[in-house]
This record gives C-alpha cells, sequence and structure tokens, in this order.
C-alpha cells in the first residue's frame, strides 16, 4: 500500500563540475592563438625599438606609436600570462573570448593608424617602425578573427570544463 503523501515516482539529479587551479602550463604557447600571441608581443616590442632608437622619437607620431606598442605588449602579455597560468579557465564566468576579441580588433584599428602615420613620416626607423606595425595589425586581425569564429560556435577558453550529471529515476 502507497503511503498517499509520498509520490510514487521521483528523479534525483546529481551534479559534480570540475573547477580549474591556477597552475603553470607552458603547452599554451605551442597552440596557434599562443603563437599568436607571442609574435604580437614581439612585433610590438620591434616596433617600439625602432621608434625609440631614431632620432626623431619625441614627435607626436613616434609617441603615439610608442604608445600603442608598449600598451599592446603589456597587455598581451598579461593575456599569455593569464592563459599559462590558466587564469582565464579558473574564472570562467568572465567572457574572455569576447573581451579578447573586441581588444585585438581595437589594436587592429589602432594600428593601422600608427603605422600609417610613421609610414607618412619618412624616416628610415619609422618606415621599420610602420613595417612592424603593420606585421602586428595582421597577426591583431587575425586573432581578432579566431575569437570571433570560436565566440560564434560557443568554444570554451582553453580546456573544457568536466561536468559529471547523474540521473536517478525511481519508480
Amino acid at each position: 500500500m502507497a503511503d498517499a503523501g509520498f509520490p510514487t515516482q521521483h528523479t534525483t539529479t546529481t551534479t559534480a563540475t570540475t573547477t580549474a587551479e591556477i597552475r603553470y602550463d607552458v603547452s599554451y604557447i605551442r597552440t596557434l592563438p599562443g603563437l599568436t600571441k607571442c609574435i604580437c608581443i614581439v612585433l610590438n616590442l620591434l616596433g617600439f625599438i625602432c621608434i625609440q632608437v631614431s632620432s626623431f622619437s619625441y614627435h607626436s607620431r613616434g609617441s603615439y606609436f610608442s604608445s600603442i606598442a608598449m600598451t599592446g605588449f603589456w597587455l598581451t602579455g598579461i593575456l599569455l600570462f593569464f592563459y599559462i597560468f590558466h587564469v582565464c579557465q579558473r574564472f570562467y564566468k568572465i567572457p574572455w573570448l569576447k573581451i579578447e576579441m573586441i581588444y585585438c580588433a581595437l589594436w587592429t584599428i589602432l594600428y593601422l593608424i600608427a603605422a600609417s602615420l610613421a609610414a607618412a613620416f619618412g624616416t628610415e626607423a619609422y618606415s621599420a617602425a610602420a613595417f612592424f606595425g603593420y606585421c602586428a595589425m595582421v597577426a591583431y586581425g587575425y586573432d581578432a578573427f579566431q575569437k570571433f569564429k570560436a565566440v560564434r560556435e560557443g568554444i570554451v577558453v582553453q580546456e573544457t570544463r568536466t561536468t559529471q550529471q547523474t540521473t536517478v529515476t525511481i519508480a
């Protein structure tokens, strides 16, 4: 005989989610996004050095290029640090891919302006900086495109989180 207050069937669901730990993992550098970040860091640094060794580094065009290059160097370096130490995976609720897509798209536009201003100045150092600036513009644009595709496909940052779900139905 069934108890009047107890249902004849019920479902129990158990969900366990693992959280990522902050750890050092240099294997990210060997991936395409990691290589792209490393290339952007090197191009930022080379463009900055070209402007700074010029005798016209004080000029407003050089200052603008140096500002874009150093800000890109530090922000990309911080993002690389976050990925190597799995900080992005640990704080998975932050939309890292969208933030990085906007950042890379913005830096593509800013490098287009900075490299064009440097190329129009006409000195050898500024021309070399413009070359590295255009290369950085392409690298940031490619990274922004990759992030756009990842956001559209719903890809999770770094590794997928392990979720285990158990459903038990008792009749």
